[in-house]
């Protein structure tokens, strides 16, 4: 017996941290890049600043990204503001900031664009993370448009997003199957995601086969993938029936192409 599909009123082409690599990641730049290559939703990453305050980066340190060091939830917002995000990319981007999540949300709904955040929690703060995302959109974003999308690795933190904002559609984020005795490839990980009442799984596009796509299209959520960069994978998924196509390569892939070819 199969559950009716879960409603998708997203693009299935979305830009990976605004526009992959050609514009240092998760910095309006960014966004802005993106849109201009024609896309229409973008994913990024959000955790909480020492004040409470959502801010967009992936990682748990400032070094990679950043002229800062350290954990970056142990600064306030503004000196988080304060922080070089553009120079490790490139002289073109010298001096960008670090947005707030709502600073692109609104961005995002002034421009009639779709938005995906990944909860990215600094570790211990999961839950907390995932509340405080669904409570700003609960104050910033109308209810009668398409809502965004919260995705994660962490079942805590789409716990928190669902408790502050249940209408708010959720993904699980998967890099690796669970094993489990007695269970077939994504049983256990799809048992997750219905417990959260998550609209979606988002996988590594390596873990999705035909098996797996109609198991959990047969459950009524919805077969994502990150991060597709290479023609071919992103025409295999496609030929799996797939829903979401998350990319870096915002050059090569037309956000316009819903058909079966690229």
């Amino acid at each position: 017996m199969t559950t009716a599909l879960k409603p998708w009123p997203y693009p299935r082409w979305v830009a990976h941290r605004g526009a992959g690599k050609l514009a240092p990641e998760n910095t309006m730049s960014a966004f802005r890049l993106g849109a201009q290559h024609g896309y229409r939703m973008f994913e990024c990453d959000a955790k909480l600043s020492r004040d409470g305050v959502l801010f967009l980066m992936h990682d748990a340190t400032l070094e990679r990204t950043t002229n800062g060091h350290g954990i970056g939830s142990k600064l306030s917002m503004g000196e988080i503001a304060q922080l070089d995000a553009g120079s490790w990319h490139s002289r073109a981007y010298a001096g960008e900031n670090l947005p707030t999540l709502e600073a692109l949300a609104r961005w995002c709904l002034a421009n009639h664009l779709h938005l995906n955040v990944e909860i990215k929690p600094t570790p211990g703060q999961e839950e907390e993370t995932g509340r405080a995302c669904g409570e700003l959109m609960n104050r910033i974003w109308p209810k009668n448009i398409v809502q965004p999308l919260f995705t994660s690795f962490k079942p805590d933190s789409l716990k928190g997003a669902r408790d502050s904002a249940p209408h708010i559609p959720r993904g699980l984020l998967v890099d690796k199957l669970a094993d489990g005795a007695g269970t077939s490839p994504g049983d256990i990980d799809l048992k997750t995601a219905l417990d959260l009442d998550c609209s979606a799984m988002v996988l590594n596009q390596g873990l999705w086969n035909p098996e797996l796509v109609a198991k959990v299209h047969g459950a009524g959520l919805r077969c994502s993938s990150y991060t597709v960069n290479d023609e071919w994978a992103a025409l295999r998924l496609i030929a799996l029936g797939t829903d979401g196509i998350i990319t870096d390569r915002v050059d090569l892939f037309s956000p316009a192409q819903t058909g079966d070819h690229i």
